[in-house]
């Protein structure tokens, strides 16, 4: 019996899927298997040692441990386009909220509830709240994994001039991404030619105040900005001070704190990119199906700590090892397994940077001895048998 742990409200049409014979569920549970996540800080959660896995149900993972995970051979999930859609149509949303007034001209027209001459006023005040129009325009989209993919279509289709920068784009991506998106060969090269730039892109230490105030300085005049990714890509005092400046013209943010909105250029949205009953669906069922694959056959996909990992199934008895990224990891986990006589029927061994990861199908089963055995090996961090 698998015990999954929830520390989040995750929609029941994603832990439905678990079947009631093989698996535990429970927001309160001691010693699980795997934990589902949404929101929940997990950065200074003490995770129990019964602990192989962690899936976000969600594209974005600051709020897990990932690094401490690694060391303790924990695989961390995220769903990667599963809310692509939701935060893709916010998005649109954006630019048109960026371009022009519409927020503050809803908020003033709200302010004339009760007055007798509306329409007057409705149309001497108009004015203040005009902006550009899309068509013609250029995106610079920074970012394309399967929402700025998206985006990028789009505003294609809106009759945007798109710019993309992405160096580590995927095939899948390149595949789906317009013929008629440019190639930004730089971030400042697109940086100077956008007038709009829209963020898609994960938080890291790369990444982590890309926009600041020396790339403000080389942008367009009047550009504006849109942040639905993480609220650190963006350095909120320099945004600010280039609001404020005429530098930029609009900041609209899936992240306002109390700084950001004190700056009446910021159109601040609590959040909403992924805030979908589709897209909550979307990342509940993903989430669950790689707890299963992982658990039930140590399938790895969408992992952000460990390689893609995926052997089809060729002996009734599986080894899953977890080790760091050194020379002879395979040679004495197998060594190990010959001298207990243990037949290998197949085997698949990736890595990631510093770590990896072993799937070995054997004729016999695996006792515990042996297992305990390839655990003292240095360099082994984790040891898990599973049967058909």
């Amino acid at each position: 019996m698998f015990r999954i742990q929830t520390l989040n409200k995750i929609a029941s049409i994603g832990l439905d899927l678990f079947p009631r014979d093989k698996y535990e569920v429970s927001s309160d549970m001691a010693n699980p298997d795997a934990i589902l996540v949404r929101s929940a800080d997990m950065n200074s959660m003490d995770i129990p040692s019964s602990v192989f896995a962690i899936a976000r149900a969600g594209a974005g993972y600051n709020n897990i441990p990932v690094s401490r995970c690694s060391e303790n051979g924990i695989v961390v999930f995220n769903t990667p386009g599963a809310n692509a859609n939701a935060v893709k149509e916010l998005t649109l949303a954006a630019l048109l909220m960026a371009s022009r007034d519409i927020v503050g001209g809803v908020n003033w027209a709200s302010s004339l509830a009760g007055k007798n001459d509306v329409p007057d006023l409705v149309e001497k005040e108009k004015s203040k709240f005009t902006g550009p129009e899309l068509q013609g325009k250029t995106l610079g989209v920074i970012g394309l994994g399967s929402i700025g993919v998206m985006v990028a279509n789009d505003a294609i289709s809106l009759g945007m001039k798109v710019t993309g920068f992405d160096p580590y784009i995927s095939v899948d991506a390149a595949w789906h991404l317009s013929s008629s998106v440019a190639r930004a060969d730089t971030l400042e090269s697109l940086l100077t030619k956008a007038d709009y730039v829209t963020l898609h892109l994960p938080l890291g230490d790369a990444t982590k105040g890309l926009l600041d105030a020396d790339k403000f300085r080389i942008m367009k005049k009047g550009a504006r900005i849109i942040n639905f990714s993480r609220a650190a890509l963006v350095k909120d005092k320099d945004i600010i001070e280039a609001l404020n400046s005429e530098r930029l013209s609009v900041y609209v943010t899936d992240f306002p704190n109390g700084e950001l909105l004190s700056c009446k250029k910021v159109v601040g949205i609590p959040h909403l990119g992924a805030s979908t009953p589709e897209a909550e669906d979307n990342c509940a069922v993903m989430a669950v199906k790689q707890v299963m694959d992982f658990l039930e056959t140590g399938t790895v996909r969408n992992s952000v700590n460990f390689p893609r990992c995926k052997l089809e199934r060729r002996a009734a008895h599986r080894l899953l090892v977890v080790n760091r990224n050194i020379p002879n990891m395979v040679g004495q986990i197998t060594t190990n397994l010959a001298k207990a006589g243990i037949n290998i029927m197949d085997l698949i061994n990736h890595h990631r940077e510093d770590y990896g990861f072993n799937i070995i199908d054997t004729e016999h089963q695996i006792s515990d001895s042996v297992m305990e055995q390839i655990r003292k090996v240095d360099g082994i961090i984790r040891v898990r048998a599973v049967g058909k």
